[in-house]
């Protein structure tokens, strides 16, 4: 995948198309993906997140037409740098790094409430090397430029966890990310991770039960080292990287989960009533927390539209909760 926010108050009762925004505390944000050519302008999108009551999103490229119609919205923005290739442009120095702040964050901040920049999405193989050196040189331009209130991470696939089951035997995979978690622990920014019961479900449907992988009630597993018990496949994941956190010496470092959804069509386990199921068990969920760290989790619910040109699994098309006209997929209460 490509897929939260900031806790908000919804003092207003909306009710836009099928979506209705409650009084409520929340704490989920929405991932707005662009793969897409058939989309409404970046400014209804952001007017449709601000009727609905959504105050975060996250974009994956400094995208100037959203950045701008972001201005004094007052959503709370994780800002991705790009691709692969600008991962390795702002390792390499220090003047990069500043040369990107310089034309990305200084320009709208902080008229757009830009929160964290997530340096790499989902990085793999040789190119894991390059994460740290670019965090480091991003954090340095932010501080030198006044911006020290954004936090750089980095966002990562569930799969730099092994041993995930259970929740408190999670650890990270490879070295790479225990620098990474220590580093973060340094500065005081959250790890971004994707997080998808949906993926593991399908992976896996003899030992992991639909219910418990989409938030419906019927399964309770123990975890036998503490004695947590788990309802949801959610909570397991993130508790596993909280495990692994720990683990890595970095403890006190929080997560941040920067997508999660489930697909309404293209795939096994891929429906309408399963993909509600879970997106409107994450959205009353996350104010809770998970076993192991409970109190408001921040998540972002990927996403807000499907996007008819995203690559690779038919699933991949099918993610959004709003087709391109901007009417919902199915009913969803933020």
């Amino acid at each position: 995948m490509a897929a939260q926010g900031v806790t908000s108050v919804l003092a207003v009762v909306l009710v836009i198309g099928a979506f209705v925004s409650i009084p409520t505390v929340q704490s989920i944000g929405m991932c707005y993906g662009v793969k897409g050519n058939n989309l409404p302008p970046r400014s209804e999108v952001v007017q449709l997140y601000k009727s609905k009551g959504i105050n975060g999103m996250r974009i994956y490229y400094p995208d100037k037409e959203a950045l701008n119609a972001l201005r004094n919205s007052g959503i709370a923005l994780i800002l991705d740098v790009g691709g692969f290739d600008t991962v390795s442009y702002l390792a390499a120095s220090s003047s990069n790094a500043a040369a990107w702040v310089r034309d990305n964050v200084r320009p709208y901040y902080p008229a757009v409430n830009i929160r964290y920049i997530a340096v790499g999405n989902e990085v793999e193989g040789g190119a894991t090397n390059s994460i740290l050196p670019a965090i480091r040189n991003v954090n340095s331009a932010l501080a030198s430029s006044g911006l020290g209130a954004i936090k750089a991470s980095t966002a990562v696939k569930f799969d730099v966890i092994s041993n995930s089951y259970p929740p408190s035997a999670g650890v990270f995979r490879d070295a790479y990310m225990k620098d990474i978690a220590r580093y973060l622990a340094s500065t005081g920014a959250p790890l971004l991770a994707n997080v998808y019961p949906y993926f593991a479900y399908r992976g896996n449907p003899r030992d992991i039960s639909l219910n418990y992988a989409t938030f419906r009630p019927g399964t309770t597993v123990r975890d036998p080292n503490n004695g947590l018990t788990y309802t949801n496949l959610f909570d397991a994941m993130v508790d596993a990287v909280y495990a692994a956190l720990e683990k890595a010496g970095a403890g006190n470092v929080k997560v941040v989960v920067s997508e999660s959804g489930w697909p309404s069509a293209g795939g096994f386990g891929a429906s309408v009533d399963n993909a509600r199921a879970y997106n409107q068990g994450l959205i009353d969920h996350v104010g809770r927390g998970t076993p192991k760290r409970p109190g408001p989790l921040e998540a972002y619910i990927f996403a807000m539209f499907n996007e008819n040109q995203k690559n690779g699994d038919p699933t991949e098309k099918n993610f959004g909760l709003s087709y391109p006209n901007k009417s919902p997929v199915y009913p969803i209460r933020f």
